[in-house]
């Protein structure tokens, strides 16, 4: 409400700044200097393999999965994790891995398509869902395509999609009809997820690790459609979490094997971050991307988008 409000007058954008600004300070600037190791200078997370329920790695004390990258002052706080002298940090990020997951599971045509030639999948599904050829597409188009593709992953409603935005209630649920009549493959995939889980109570990832999902049955509404979501997205982002493990192991095994003396310094859900020497950087480059995109055969590329720099913000 206080952003909408934002943008009628000067207050509420003030209130919106301010609880920016003081979310900033009191979690990230006053807290983490105080977690800085006396002897090496360094904050050290403690990460936990069983922490959450889709298979993801945790973080905590502090949690370094949670700096901000979304606002430019969110951002500054990036600025102060620093490579060490003599260093660069290295960053890999896997490009829409779950939506290429999506595409695997569902062999849908048209998904499939985009991804093999390498197309833009939000201005793909700009052009499905609107009928908006990729040079007539503003911003809007791009931005309702990035909220029905990230939605559809996580089982959302046309209200959810209303109020992500702004939207009336019946043009998201009109969006949401057209994606799945121009992607049908995914609708097919969907509704074979839901119904399995409903019958084994369980959904799993491609790699097999389960997880229950009991009140998929439930009588009640609210219960049953959390349920529901989370059988959509679990073997997407499960999967997605199975991957990067294993490419972890095989960097890891690598980077000892090269004697490299870089170190995989942290994980961020789909990011992988580095320390490495100068010299050692343009070596590293191509083995983590190997092991990244490599790592397991989809019916579609897995891609791996790489930037190094001096600290954590300021990255090409």
């Amino acid at each position: 409400m206080l952003e909408e409000l934002a943008l009628l007058h000067e207050l509420p954008r003030k209130v919106l700044e301010y609880r920016e600004l003081t979310k900033l300070k009191s979690t990230y600037v006053d807290a983490l200097p105080k977690l800085i190791h006396a002897e090496t200078g360094r904050l050290h997370t403690s990460i936990c393999q069983t922490g959450t329920a889709t298979g993801r790695l945790s973080s905590s004390d502090p949690n370094l999965q949670n700096i901000p990258v979304r606002s430019e002052m969110g951002r500054q706080i990036r600025a102060a994790f620093v490579a060490s002298p003599g260093n660069s940090l290295l960053s890999a990020d896997y490009s829409q891995i779950e939506l290429r997951i999506l595409a695997h599971f569902s062999m849908d045509p048209v998904l499939v398509e985009a991804f093999r030639t390498g197309q833009d999948i939000h201005a793909r599904t700009a052009e499905e869902v609107f009928r908006v050829g990729p040079m007539a597409q503003n911003a809007e188009h791009r931005r309702a395509a990035k909220a029905i593709n990230f939605g559809i992953i996580y089982g959302q409603s046309p209200f959810g999609l209303a109020a992500q935005l702004s939207i009336d209630q019946k043009e998201a649920a009109q969006f949401i009809a057209a994606y799945f009549a121009r992607y049908r493959g995914v609708k097919e995939y969907l509704e074979r997820s839901l119904a399995e889980a409903r019958k084994t109570g369980v959904t799993r990832t491609m790699f097999g690790r389960t997880r229950p999902v009991p009140e998929i049955t439930a009588p009640q509404a609210n219960l049953r459609s959390f349920a529901e979501r989370t059988a959509l997205n679990t073997p997407l982002q499960g999967t997605a979490a199975d991957l990067i493990k294993l490419a972890m192991i095989v960097i890891s095994r690598q980077l000892a094997e090269e004697k490299f003396k870089a170190k995989m310094i942290l994980q961020v859900h789909d990011e992988l971050l580095f320390e490495a020497p100068h010299n050692e950087i343009d070596r590293l480059r191509p083995l983590v991307r190997k092991a990244m995109e490599q790592v397991h055969k989809l019916a579609v590329p897995l891609v791996a988008d790489l930037k190094a720099g001096p600290n954590w913000r300021d990255m090409k």
